[in-house]
């Protein structure tokens, strides 16, 4: 019973050590990394920070309302609130009231701040935008990365498995006095290369596998692992659209373009407020007020005089003002003028920073393409090459296993073919990852499929 219990426990812990093991596709990496990165999260702020400025500069478009109160007492000379008569004695004082202002005009500078704070918001989104972009390519390119070591080492464990039979038939042969013990130990160098191409390709895979959990901030490396898929190259028309085609298609929605033009919109709203700080600005005021005191005294209407009651006496002393103000500026020592300088020095930036990542899209869509051509014609003559030494390493098997060929030769044909299949793994892999680069600037979702 208790042999029972105690399988039934390692058995149980087994099960649960392969469900943490999690397998994750192209598409969970990228989802886990928009929603897991640093960088994204402190974007994500700074949009939220944006929409704030917008609600700030809404805010200054409305008028302001305050209320004050005071409340003090006097022992000594003093003047009367009541009658501002000097006098000398103890008195308890009461002040309250509201006010409230309001911007009628100030160089339409209150409503550009308000486009301005809405331009900015959508720039952020933008540079975030673009950032996910980025983190899109470079966890596809180290998505593609793990699957091309994976299969690397499957070829090179397979490798070794024809080296095994080779080395098992080479035995037969040296024993039966067919080839020299020579031969043997030639094969037998082989297969310890290609443990060695095993061990390698393993460390390949760890390490491609940390670097990607890296890129998704996932420090669990043991338990992460992506899903075991292979995939071939996906059809494609995109080569069938010229550079200028997928360039034009590029710039009207890349995200960076619409970051730099947005800038651009910033720029000119900047200057629009600092030009805006050489007309007059007109303010309206509006303050309502009242009053109390303990040494108030008033006539009673019979020749005598009363001191009123804190609430009749802020009845009896309440007052209302109103008004506008004007104020011109003339001279404030060259700072509007300067403003209104370093902005068009500003908005001159941007405009050329538009066209320079115009022209570094246009570089990099024309690099895209040509990688694409050329790695395609890479991966084609790979696989010509894998063909031709296949064929190579089946004659000379055959020489071989007849004994028209020695060990040494038989095991250079068989690194020719390992290094052929090495070679089609890797280009082919370049390949989908600038197949799927040129999509991706042509508008089209980063898959696999």
């Amino acid at each position: 019973m208790r042999n029972i219990i105690t399988a039934i426990v390692l058995l149980f812990a087994m099960s649960l050590s392969q469900a943490q093991v999690r397998k994750w596709t192209l598409l969970e990496c990228v989802q886990y990394a928009m929603e897991h990165n640093l960088t994204v999260e402190q974007f994500e702020l700074d949009l939220e920070n944006a929409k704030i400025d917008k609600s700030d500069a809404l805010g200054n478009m409305l008028p302001d309302l305050n209320g004050s109160t005071s409340v003090s007492s006097n022992t000594g000379f003093s003047i009367n609130p009541t009658n501002n008569l000097p006098t000398n004695s103890t008195a308890f004082n009461v002040n309250a009231g509201i006010s409230s202002n309001i911007t009628l005009f100030d160089g339409l500078r209150n409503m550009r701040q308000l486009n301005r704070a809405k331009l900015n918001a959508i720039a952020n989104q933008y540079r975030l935008d673009n950032l996910k972009d980025d983190i899109r390519l470079n966890v596809a390119n180290a998505y593609l990365q793990v699957l091309s070591n994976k299969e690397q080492l499957k070829t090179f464990k397979a490798q070794y498995a024809v080296t095994e039979q080779d080395l098992k038939r080479t035995k037969e042969l040296v024993e039966s006095g067919v080839v020299p013990k020579g031969d043997l130990l030639e094969i037998e160098a082989t297969a310890a290369s290609q443990e060695q191409q095993i061990v390698n390709g393993e460390s390949m895979v760890l390490i491609s596998r940390v670097n990607l959990a890296q890129l998704l901030q996932i420090t669990d490396y043991e338990n992460f692992d992506i899903a075991e898929e292979e995939f071939d190259v996906p059809p494609s028309d995109i080569l069938s659209n010229s550079p200028k085609v997928i360039f034009d298609k590029a710039v009207s929605f890349r995200s960076d373009i619409k970051f730099s033009e947005s800038s651009v919109d910033l720029a000119e709203e900047d200057l629009k407020i600092a030009k805006g700080a050489y007309y007059p600005s007109l303010t309206a005021f509006f303050q309502y007020g009242s009053r109390y005191s303990d040494v108030t005294q008033i006539p009673d209407g019979n020749g005598g005089v009363y001191t009123p009651n804190f609430t009749d006496q802020l009845w009896i002393f309440d007052g209302i003002s109103y008004g506008a103000q004007l104020s011109v500026p003339i001279f404030n020592g060259w700072r509007t003028k300067n403003s209104v300088k370093r902005s068009e020095i500003s908005l001159q930036k941007a405009k050329l920073q538009l066209e320079q990542d115009k022209l570094d899209l246009e570089t990099t869509v024309q690099q895209a393409y040509v990688d694409v051509g050329t790695f395609e014609k890479a991966y084609e003559a790979a696989l010509k090459t894998l063909e031709a030494r296949r064929l190579a390493y089946e004659y000379a098997k055959e020489r071989y296993n007849v004994g028209l060929m020695n060990a040494f030769d038989f095991s250079q044909a068989q690194a020719r073919v390992d290094n052929a299949e090495a070679e089609v793994i890797r280009t082919k892999y370049d390949y989908i990852f600038r197949l799927k680069i040129l999509e991706f600037y042509f508008g089209l979702p980063i898959s696999l499929n």
